[in-house]
Parts: structure tokens; sequence; C-alpha cells
């Protein structure tokens, strides 16, 4: 019997255009238009200069763009690499909904875009190999999330270990693989995963967390490319023993790994994400929001407030000290407290002088997590109970945030937010690229050369 890793080879050679179904098509173009914008606004923050700077020195010569820096171009592993970072950069990034820990854009778009430009292979090309590879990163995430003990139960950040396999399996599908060498990208690609929470219990280095997601990309590459010159890799190494889910987490289902595979679309799952916050910390910040709007209060009049929300949101999100940005943002009470000083639509709000902001340090530390009596009717519900000054008591149920399924965004929706990120290209151009993303699919070559 074939195994999980040849079947799922199998799917992404023979997946072809007129396969995918419109909607999905779009989603997969949406997230794609998204992971520009982010990469866009990521690439000028201080921890990605760094790494622009690296791939820079050491890819210098190659024919891919670093997002961003327009006059560079690189090697398809750096400028994998760089713009993995980039659009992992500030919590901006998609997710899956519900969510299986991993993230689409960072892991997908920069291994495809570099192929691309390596190539010249056309925008279809690279919605094909979006879809292809969404379908892998799911299926792999979701296999090992319903484990008894899940990787980041254990101390991995999952989409560093998933994010190879995915990306492999887009790079391959750029350069052409056939089942057999999608395969042993695959079983290559096992060799690749890494990325530890360490950087959630530390006071400092919250940095490495935007490596794991350039890390997924650039791995994406190298297993694609030995693949394709004849490097193996074992055809066990999802579901065998000692494979990821025996060596990651504890009763992981290897059925979820091929179930309903040509069927059943999880690429129509991404999720787009509204605040440059971690997920959890989304919807909380919208009922923030809400209970501002409503009883018209401020950071300043509030004594205490309660986050109801998951057991994980008290394991790995309640950060009242967050030593750097990066922490803030993984942190749901300081985003709490955040939303009570600053409008969280604008991502460049949460940096370093919101960071040591006392007035908002200050609320961070009245802020209670609780785990929440009764699920509710998403992953990140979250129940917000603010007590004023005053003696007011405000209550919110935060079940939802723009960009859920529930909730998605719209056309406009979209490009607002593309527009804002990236208005630092200028607004013409800006206009430019994101109507030449709309009609990827028409696109003779997926290339960022502007």
């Amino acid at each position: 019997m074939a195994t999980a890793t040849q079947i799922l080879g199998k799917f992404a050679a023979e997946l072809r255009y007129s396969d995918i179904p419109p909607e999905v098509a779009a989603r997969a173009k949406d997230c794609i238009i998204d992971s520009v914008a982010i990469a866009a606004f990521g690439s000028q923050l201080p921890w990605s200069r760094m790494v622009a700077d690296y791939a820079r020195t050491y890819g210098a010569g190659g024919p891919c763009t670093i997002i961003g820096r327009p006059d560079v171009r690189v090697q398809a592993p750096c400028a994998a690499l760089a713009n993995g970072v980039f659009m992992h950069a500030f919590e901006h990034d998609q997710y899956r909904d519900p969510s299986v820990g991993a993230h689409p854009g960072a892991t997908i778009v920069p291994a495809i875009l570099a192929a691309c430009e390596e190539t010249g292979a056309n925008g279809k090309s690279a919605i094909v190999a979006f879809v292809a590879s969404c379908e892998v990163l799911f299926r792999v995430g979701l296999a090992a999330h319903k484990s008894r003990i899940p990787p980041e139960s254990i101390g991995f950040h999952a989409p560093g270990l998933t994010g190879p396999y995915a990306a492999a399996i887009a790079a391959g599908c750029v350069y052409g693989h056939n089942a057999e060498q999608h395969t042993h990208a695959l079983g290559i690609a096992g060799s690749l995963s890494s990325g530890l929470l360490a950087f959630t219990k530390s006071t400092q280095g919250g940095m490495v967390k935007r490596l794991h997601l350039g890390r997924t990309a650039e791995s994406g590459i190298l297993a694609a490319r030995l693949a394709g010159s004849g490097y193996t890799g074992p055809e066990t190494v999802l579901e065998g023993k000692f494979g990821f889910l025996d060596a990651y987490c504890r009763d992981g289902d290897p059925s979820l790994l091929t179930a309903d595979l040509n069927k059943v679309w999880e690429t129509a799952r991404i999720g787009l994400k509204r605040y440059a916050a971690h997920m959890t910390a989304n919807p909380p910040i919208q009922a923030v929001r809400n209970l501002i709007a409503q009883h018209k209060f401020s950071g300043a009049d509030v004594a205490h407030v309660v986050v109801e929300a998951s057991a994980k949101v008290l394991s790995h999100n309640n950060i009242l000290e967050p030593g750097d940005v990066m922490q803030a943002q993984y942190s749901v009470p300081f985003c709490v407290a955040f939303a009570m000083f600053h409008d969280p639509d604008d991502p460049s709000k949460f940096d370093e002088s919101a960071v040591n902001d006392p007035a908002i340090r200050a609320v961070c530390r009245n802020v209670e997590l609780r785990v929440r009596a009764q699920p509710g009717p998403s992953h990140w519900s979250a129940n917000v109970h603010v007590e004023l000054k005053d003696g007011r008591k405000v209550s919110y149920s935060g079940d939802s945030v723009k960009g859920m399924l529930v909730d998605p965004f719209k056309r406009e929706d979209l490009q607002r937010k593309f527009m804002f990120l990236t208005k630092a290209m200028g607004s013409d151009a800006s206009a430019r690229l994101f109507e030449r993303l709309e009609r990827l699919e028409h696109e003779k070559g997926f290339s960022l050369a502007y």
C-alpha cells in the first residue's frame, strides 16, 4: 500500500489548475496578495533588515527578489529565507480556521516566488503550487493537532515543524516534479523541521520566532532541489516509526494526512488576520474595541480585566512582562491592554514605545486570564470582562474577529490592508502591484520585480 507521503506526492504531481474549484483558487490568491503586503511592511523592521543583509551577503548574484529591496537580486534559497522572515515579521500573517498551527503565506509564498523567479514559471503555476502545498500543510498540521499531546504542548513551534513539507511541495510543483520526486522531497523536508517555543518563556530573543518561517521556506527550496537531483528521503516520513507524527506528538492521527484529499479543499479554510498580534489575541482585541465603542472608556479608566479563553492561552500566551515587541504581540494580556490605548488596526503602533509604555504595562499587569468554563464556537473564543474605576462592569463575548471564515475579508478589506502595508512603495506602485496580483492567473510570470 502507498504511504501517506506517497499519496500526497502523487496528488501534488497530478494537480492541475482546472482541477481547482474557483473559490479555492481565489482564496489562494487572496493569501498570496496578503502575504506580499505583509512582507513589504515586515521588510522595514530591524530583525528583517538583519536577515536581508545576510541574504544579500551569501546569496548575491541570483535572479530572485527580496521584497522591499527592488535593487537586490539573490539566489532562491536566500530569497525564500528573507521573504519568509518578512511575512512572519510582525504577527500579521494568515492561519487555518480552526487552527492547526500553520501559517500558509509565510511558509508557501516565499518558496513559490523564489522558484517562479528562478524558472520564469507563470501565475497559474504559482496558484497550483500554492493549493497543492496548502493541502499538504493543513493536513499535516491537522494530523498532529488532533494528537493527545500536540507538538506545541511539548515545546515545539508547530509552524516550523510542518512548514518544510509544504514549502518542498510548493517549490517542487514549480520545478515540475513527478510523484516520486515529491515523495523524496517530503522525506528530506522531515529532517529540516525546527523551531522551539523557548522565546515564550524568556526575557529576550523573540526575534527568533520570525526566523522559523523563513527557515521553512528556505528548507523547501533545499528539499525540492535535492529531490530533483535524485537525493532520497524516507517514504514513511509522516506516519512511520520515528516519522513526524511519532517524533513530535503523541497519538497523532495518520488517517487525517490524506482524508478527503481532492474532495475537501483545506485551502478554503485560510483566514486572514486583522490585527498584528498572535491569533489568540485577535478576538479579545476586537472585543475590547467593541466595549470601548459602546461604553466610552480608555485604558486610564480600567481597574481590572478578566479574559476567559482556552487552556492553551493560559499556558502559552499569559505573558505579563513582555521583554520585546514579539513577546508583546504574543501576549494576550499585553494586546488587550494595548487595544485600550491605541488603534490596533495600525500595525506600526506595536513598537518599542508601546512595549515600554508605563500606562499600558500597568493595565497589562491587571489582566487576569482564566480558562473558559464552556468552549466557545471557535478555538479562539474569549469572554472579556472589564471592571472600570467608576464601578461599572462591562463584558463582551469575543467569538470571532474580522478575517475568520464566519466574518471574512471582503475585497475592499483586503485592498485597504494591502495599500496600508505597502504605502512605502508609493500609492501608484502599490495600486499597480495589487492589480497585477489580482490577475495572477493571467500573468506570464510570477515576479515582484517592480
